[in-house]
């Protein structure tokens, strides 16, 4: 068949490379000049399963509601008159009492530890070069008390058969002696060794030279502007520079997906929740972080690649705006530097703001829509690039009639 994917994204990319490898005609449609530009860019470069928790939980209420007049909160709820927010927001609430969240959570972590091996497959299949880190990541506290509830938190995954250990400062330095100037403020960490870290918006680029060289065509420069149905089914993507037509399409636009899906009667429920990245040079710094960790205490994950140190922080419901400020990366700045003195260019650091696809239940939509040939592969949230390459393995599962290797609780169109 010809299938046409719609988005550019690392889920896009993954979904017409898993196609590809059953044999079909891909054509993908992306509006930037080259995949990967936006979620799928400045993202924490995490492949997490062992952070897999969902962010509907029962404190998330209360967190946003405290940051209608604190601005330091990790959730940041911004009031508009965007009705879809405040539609999205009573779906999220729903989803955020003891029940739902551990519900939730072990789907997610389902979906994330099954994608990481499909990850490791292709990577060996097709030799692609990502910065990849395989030496886990280190998630600290910075006192005792928190430290416990952290572990207490995380029982949850690792009666789930997620590896992890409970570790000091001592051993925290041992995996990562960049934080011993630090490791005074650190009481201890939980330590995930099954995770990992890469650069997706490298890794995305060398799957689609991969697909390109297969014979698949990226339309990059062009923008899907409406799905044009008949007859319980789409005849074509219309585009900016026409219109685009194939047997079967797969929607993974994640923000914009709900706005290409609207207009032919499909309601996703995904909204934007926008995130902040800095992009910093290690330059001649003798002492950057050499093993991804993330600051619990303060909600900052900060990862190695190559020759540049990614940090991000925060997560704010401010629609589809993704202007920034330097005042809203001080904070984050000010960890990084605290943590790693001479871990990296501070001066040159890279400001950037993206929005990550949510669902209210923090689970992806794939599956077949309404209209029989248009399917979805969409809504992967705030751990898009560590469900990414499950996530596609399933589309394209489930489009060629094949039974999926996990259940599918909670993914259903």
């Amino acid at each position: 068949m010809k299938i046409v994917v719609i988005g550019g994204g690392v889920v896009g990319v993954t979904t017409a490379y898993q196609l590809q490898q059953d044999g079909h005609e891909v054509t993908l449609i992306e509006r930037q000049p080259q995949v990967a530009e936006e979620t799928s860019w400045g993202n924490a470069g995490m492949i997490a399963p062992g952070h897999s928790f969902a962010w509907s939980s029962p404190q998330a209420p209360m967190i946003l509601l405290k940051s209608l007049v604190k601005k330091n909160q990790a959730l940041r709820f911004k009031p508009s008159l965007d009705p879809r927010l405040w539609t999205w927001s009573l779906k999220f609430l729903a989803q955020c009492t003891e029940e739902r969240a551990r519900i939730n959570t072990l789907r997610k972590h389902r979906l994330a530890t099954y994608s990481q091996g499909v990850l490791h497959e292709v990577v060996a299949k097709e030799n692609i070069q990502f910065d990849n880190n395989r030496r886990g990541i280190i998630f600290f506290y910075r006192d005792e008390e928190s430290l416990e509830r952290g572990v207490a938190h995380m029982k949850i995954l690792a009666d789930d058969g997620q590896e992890m250990q409970t570790i000091g400062r001592d051993e925290i330095v041992k995996l990562d002696p960049s934080l011993s100037s630090a490791a005074h403020k650190i009481a201890g960490a939980v330590y995930c060794p099954t995770d990992e870290t890469g650069d997706c918006n490298k890794f995305t680029n060398g799957l689609a030279k991969v697909c390109i060289e297969r014979g698949a065509e990226f339309l990059t420069g062009t923008a899907a502007t409406r799905i044009n149905v008949s007859g319980g089914q789409v005849t074509g993507i219309q585009t900016d520079k026409g219109e685009v037509k194939g047997d079967l399409y797969v929607l993974s636009a994640g923000n914009y997906s709900p706005i290409l899906a609207k207009p032919i009667g499909i309601d996703l429920p995904i909204y934007p929740v926008k995130g902040y990245s800095l992009t910093i040079p290690i330059g001649n710094h003798g002492a950057a972080p050499t093993i991804a960790s993330v600051d619990e205490n303060n909600l900052v994950a900060i990862t190695r690649m190559g020759d540049r140190v990614r940090v991000t922080a925060t997560a704010e419901f401010a629609g589809y705006n993704t202007s920034h400020k330097p005042g809203d990366f001080a904070f984050m700045k000010g960890i990084v530097q605290e943590l790693y003195p001479d871990g990296a260019d501070y001066d040159r650091a890279f400001m950037w703001a993206g929005l990550r696809p949510m669902t209210p239940t923090n689970m992806p939509i794939i599956g077949q829509s309404r209209y029989r040939n248009l399917y979805f592969n969409t809504g992967h949230g705030h751990i898009g690039w560590t469900m990414s390459n499950g996530s596609a393995r399933i589309a394209a599962d489930i489009i060629a009639g094949r039974k999926p290797a996990i259940p599918l609780d909670g993914l259903a169109a």
